[in-house]
């Protein structure tokens, strides 16, 4: 994708004062409703306007068009998903690699599955919003947060650490989008609050240097 079509994806203008910042914030939400409830190709920047109970011309000051709608709500999505990695990675600094690995592991599970509805639909669009750049920019932050925990074990170090975050990271997010692409029952959603944390501890235990 070229970097002039990413420019129509992003916000036209950013917030500065907190009825501007509500305002965002309600259009992001009414985005959402309005494409779980009718799918992204009957959303409109009219119906989203609407929804979040603002004139078009509002909407238009911040959003260009419906592409930037769906593009601030993935990434807020997302945003929100790393920031909650990044706190839970700092409370387990200098904690053993297992308490580390179920940490994360379950705070993952936890923020995806918190709106399933949500994170199926958005992944059902990513891939025309250039999502797996998105996501590779938005996860960036929490990886760092995830290689400075797993820095701090007082019971293994890694030869790379990086490289282990970057696969921890995937199994991760590729476990989890498969069972909401495969519908995430409440059956499924459970074997994998079970089974990603003992995948995610093998991997770190076969992939560190004990100390």
């Amino acid at each position: 994708m070229s970097p002039q079509a990413q420019v129509t994806f992003e916000v036209r203008k950013t917030p500065v004062q907190a009825r501007s910042a509500v305002t965002v914030e309600a259009i992001g939400e009414a985005t959402i409703q309005v494409l779980l409830s009718l799918g992204a190709d009957r959303l409109t920047t009219t119906r989203v306007a609407e929804r979040a109970g603002v004139s078009v011309g509002t909407l238009y000051q911040y959003f260009p068009n419906k592409r930037a709608l769906l593009f601030a709500a993935m990434e807020g999505h997302l945003t929100r998903l790393m920031r909650t990695m990044e706190k839970v990675c700092a409370e387990q600094h200098h904690q053993p690699i297992e308490a580390m690995a179920e940490a994360v592991a379950t705070a993952f599970i936890t923020a995806k599955m918190e709106r399933p509805d949500v994170s199926m639909a958005l992944y059902a669009v990513s891939s025309e919003l250039n999502g797996v750049e998105v996501m590779r920019r938005v996860g960036r932050n929490g990886r760092a947060a995830m290689a400075k925990m797993l820095a701090s074990a007082p019971d293994a170090s890694f030869e790379d650490v990086e490289f282990t975050t970057f696969m921890l990271y995937a199994v991760m997010a590729g476990a989890t989008r498969a069972v909401l692409e495969g519908g995430a029952a409440p059956k499924m959603v459970r074997s994998l609050r079970k089974e990603l944390v003992v995948i995610c501890k093998s991997y770190l235990a076969a992939s560190a240097m004990q100390g």
